[in-house]
């Protein structure tokens, strides 16, 4: 059943890609702007931070277990490891080798500027196709905007990972490419933006490379903005036309953006840590995003810990996931722990103020959250919570296919990330726990054979 349907979806894209090849090979600066491919999603077959809290074994489900990070779910151990640290770090050198990425810089060099970059990331996306045997697609989104009284065009390229399961949505993985010096208004000042945000393009790369090998159940964009240093007018361009304008159901986006680097600017250390903000308020769908994305790490990568933040980005500042946020979409972002603004930019941001194994580790965190929200089990449906009438309380889901047993996880009133967690086998679990007093929400995740979670359901608030 499988096999039929990507074969029914695969050839009809591989020929809408072979028909797009000879206008996508062509250099960005041409005055021809190519059809922009939109994911052909599958059709439905017809029906047949911590501070986790410790509660005592007497206070407990007596079906509950509580899980320890899983460490030998080989699949995505066998993902991770494949991020290597030489590419991450080629492309950041090749990003910052075009001397800036301004959005008014020149178009006709192949070397240097904006287009120059535009056509580097171009051509590694139309390598991850090649390699991909079908399941990668490349296409790019113009969009035309103005600056002081000027005319500009920018770009956007994108890359497609196309799912085999019906209905299950779409993640968007982006990170913005151009680069700016303190000289706004000068397109050829010097920009390196080796961490700004060559850091978060070269790991766009890294995970759509390896993800590209195998087929997930959800599709995942992959998309690098233009002109997010003036507006994020690229990722706003990308929402409201590409986005919305083809009625994508996105169920999340993670934006990358300045990820390369553990020190701060005087001089301390954190190699283990990185940052994630979403837009409030503490129920919205960025903070259940954030939420679930910070379990999932918990329980599945152990080479960095995500601090969530109670904001949507840094005071005064921004990044391309506040343009989904803005319209309803789920969205969040990750930063390096320490950030040292004062290299931001300026022509200070070169390659020698990233380190390596951070942002190798970065890019594995990413690259395991986006596995486990695209190829995970499905989220459970249907919660509900029954007053059995003997001072317990029964949570209730539909199963999920797939699934081999479920996480559990309740929040804390007021709390930015989930504050327990267990595991059952089962779809429903009595409890005395259960409880307005002690938890605000709950949501839960499935677990499939191979120890790999999927996305959180949305949370289900308890009552009195």
């Amino acid at each position: 059943m499988i096999a039929r349907r990507l074969r029914n979806f695969l050839y009809p894209l591989l020929a809408c890609v072979g028909m797009m090849t000879a206008v996508l090979a062509c250099n960005l600066s041409s005055d021809s702007r190519p059809p922009t491919i939109v994911p052909q999603l599958p059709s439905p077959t017809p029906p047949p931070t911590i501070g986790y809290a410790t509660l005592e074994p007497d206070e407990l489900p007596d079906q509950a277990t509580i899980a320890a990070p899983s460490r030998d779910e080989t699949v995505l151990i066998n993902l991770l490891n494949q991020v290597q640290q030489d590419r991450l770090f080629m492309h950041v050198s090749r990003l910052q080798g075009f001397g800036t990425r301004h959005f008014g810089s020149t178009y006709s060099d192949p070397n240097f500027g904006i287009n120059a970059a535009a056509n580097y990331i171009q051509q590694e996306f139309n390598a991850i196709r090649d390699q991909s045997q079908g399941r990668f697609s490349v296409t790019t989104q113009p969009f035309d905007f103005t600056y002081n009284g000027n005319g500009y065009s920018g770009q956007n390229i994108i890359g497609i990972l196309s799912g085999y399961e019906a209905g299950a949505g779409v993640i968007v993985v982006g990170a913005h490419y151009d680069s700016i010096s303190v000289e706004r208004d000068n397109p050829n000042a010097p920009a390196p933006g080796a961490n700004d945000n060559a850091t978060g393009v070269a790991a766009l790369i890294e995970v759509a490379r390896i993800m590209s090998q195998r087929q997930p159940r959800a599709t995942v964009i992959f998309v690098a903005f233009g002109a997010e240093e003036i507006n994020r007018l690229g990722s706003i361009a990308f929402v409201n036309n590409y986005i919305v304008g083809n009625n994508i159901d996105v169920y999340g986006m993670i934006n990358m953006d300045i990820i390369g680097s553990s020190t701060g600017p005087n001089g301390a250390t954190v190699d283990d840590r990185i940052r994630m903000f979403s837009a409030a308020p503490n129920e919205s769908g960025s903070r259940n995003l954030a939420r679930a994305i910070n379990l999932i790490a918990l329980r599945l990568i152990p080479m960095m810990s995500i601090t969530v933040e109670a904001t949507g980005d840094r005071e005064g500042r921004y990044s391309d996931h506040l343009s989904f946020s803005d319209v309803g979409i789920s969205a969040v972002r990750f930063i390096e722990y320490l950030e040292d603004a004062n290299r931001n930019h300026t022509d200070r941001d070169t390659l020698d103020t990233v380190r390596s194994s951070y942002l190798a580790r970065a890019t594995q965190t990413v690259l395991g959250i986006t596995t486990a929200l695209a190829d995970g089990p499905r989220p459970p449906r249907s919660i509900s919570l029954r007053d059995l009438g003997n001072g317990n309380r029964q949570l209730v889901w539909e199963t999920t296919p797939g699934a081999v047993s479920y996480t559990v996880a309740l929040r804390q009133p007021g709390s930015l990330v989930y504050n327990y967690y267990f595991d059952i086998n089962s779809n429903s679990v009595e409890w005395d726990g259960f409880t307005a007093n002690r938890w605000e929400a709950v949501a839960i995740a499935a677990r499939d054979e191979n120890g790999l979670i999927g996305p959180m359901s949305a949370e289900f608030h308890i009552e009195s």
